[in-house]
């Protein structure tokens, strides 16, 4: 009797044993599996991650968490270190870190163009950045105090209705759409930061007063106010509006979201007109930080071949590291002279350019 009842218990013991050793076998397994990206973010790194370690850095962006956050999941991941990232717009982030001082968490800033950081640089926010690193671009493309460098560009351009106008009836000079032939056919996306940028860069080229014509002029010529970039591309692409000031690459990419509908192409300002400059996107360290390193790590990571690839091929912006070729869709680029810009200048400038804008009367059009 004793006998059998052991006989019994012996396999239940060996079960629950095996059972135990299944478990753990199955969490080794699993533990051992590598993580790989997926989406966008893929397409800049495809191996498997690394281990993450324990340094964190933290981002404050000004650019969209839809075009910088594929960047960073690859970054993460190819060299595990950590990021906490912060998101908003340009102008309210260098304003956020303004505020915070020399307590400020961010280790790197992120900006749409040199403005913001421009104004964090004359308040002394920012660190010099390595000559090794500077050196990944043109030395038009990077601050000459060393304090940021590009990373992306987008340039301005006239996106039109291609049943509307065809490409030699357009102006030839942002100067020419105040003239009665463009009377109410001309979108302005007013309140949005790259606008305003573009319109810093007109004031510091032109001057206060030949700037504050050109925007009341466009204003009595029955300009159209719209919020951003991608609803002006969308509004010419229906034929709402004949033609509108953007970015260029939102028509791209709406363009091949779009389709044969999409009734709409970008129109470059040539001979160095100032309605065809090259807006750059901008990397700074914050001199608060102890983790000028890693935040060096990840800047170069944003210049490496991969990182500027993505932001040609899948966002259409124009590549700045050198040696990266442009998306073959785009337009050859021919940018308002960027080495006669003095983007060091160009932070003292955004606040009055915003004043401008709003006392022309274009965000009530």
């Amino acid at each position: 009797m004793n006998h059998h009842m052991n006989y019994k218990v012996i396999p239940q013991f060996l079960k629950k044993g095996l059972l135990v050793l299944g478990i753990s076998l199955l969490l080794f397994a699993c533990g051992d599996d590598k993580k790989e990206l997926e989406g966008a973010a893929k397409t800049i790194f495809s191996g498997e991650c690394v281990n993450e370690t324990d340094e964190t850095i933290v981002i404050y962006s000004g650019r969209s968490e839809n075009l910088i956050l594929p960047v960073i999941e690859a970054f993460v991941c190819e060299t595990g270190i950590k990021v906490d990232t912060r998101w908003g717009s340009s102008t309210d982030m260098a304003l956020l870190i303004d505020e915070e001082g020399s307590k400020t968490q961010a280790d790197v800033f992120l900006s749409r163009s040199p403005g913001p950081v421009g104004y964090l640089d004359g308040e002394g926010y920012l660190k010099t950045i390595t000559t090794e690193v500077l050196n990944l671009v043109d030395e038009n493309m990077r601050s000459k105090n060393a304090t940021w460098i590009g990373f992306s560009g987008r340039q301005r351009v006239l996106v039109y209705n291609t049943d509307q106008y065809s490409e030699d009836t357009l102006p030839v000079s942002i100067f020419d759409l105040t003239s009665p032939e463009y009377e109410g056919k001309v979108a302005i996306p007013g309140s949005n930061g790259s606008f305003i940028d573009w319109f810093t860069i007109l004031i510091d080229q032109y001057g206060d007063k030949a700037a504050g014509d050109w925007i009341n002029q466009m204003v009595d010529n029955g300009a159209r106010y719209y919020p951003n970039n991608r609803s002006i591309v969308e509004a010419v692409g229906r034929g709402e509006i004949a033609m509108g000031l953007v970015n260029h690459y939102y028509n791209y990419k709406i363009s091949a979201a779009t389709g044969p509908e999409h009734k709409a192409s970008n129109h470059v300002f040539k001979d160095n007109d100032i309605g065809g400059t090259l807006i750059i996107s901008a990397a700074a360290i914050l001199d608060s930080s102890d983790k000028s390193a890693k935040a060096e790590d990840f800047i170069t990571y944003l210049l490496s071949p991969q990182a500027q690839s993505y932001f040609t091929e899948t966002t259409y912006e124009y590549p700045i590291a050198a040696g990266v070729e442009s998306n073959s869709a785009l337009s050859d680029l021919q940018a308002f002279e960027i080495g006669s810009i003095d983007f060091d200048s160009l932070g003292e400038g955004f606040e009055n350019a915003n004043k401008l804008v709003e006392s022309s009367g274009i965000l009530n059009q």
